[in-house]
């Protein structure tokens, strides 16, 4: 199994950061750069990209007098978060077979 690490890897961390709690923007960048760096510019395009693809949607709520954008998994972001979870699983078997030698 071939785990992509560009994009793939980005949207993994995305959804599972998202998928602990809805959350907005900043926290979603500061959550994912203790797993991978990230600068807001690369991550809000990420962000409205698995959005229009139904992976998330967002929601506006008030905070300290102006709206604030979350962010919340939707089911099929929850089915794609699954399926990267299973590919992650099987890379990493591969790599312990190959280091491991069994």
């Amino acid at each position: 199994m071939n785990f992509n690490t560009g994009t793939t890897l980005l949207d993994a961390v995305v959804l599972s950061v998202v998928s602990r709690e809805g959350t907005y923007g900043y926290k979603i960048t500061q959550d994912v750069r203790q797993v991978i760096e990230v600068s807001e510019s690369t991550l809000y395009p990420v962000l409205r990209r698995l959005q229009k693809e139904e992976y998330l949607e967002t929601y506006d709520k008030a905070f300290d007098g102006r709206n604030r954008r979350y962010y919340k998994i939707t089911s099929n972001g929850t089915v794609l978060l699954n399926e990267y979870r299973k590919a992650w699983t099987d890379y990493r078997k591969d790599i312990d077979s190959i280091l491991l030698g069994k």
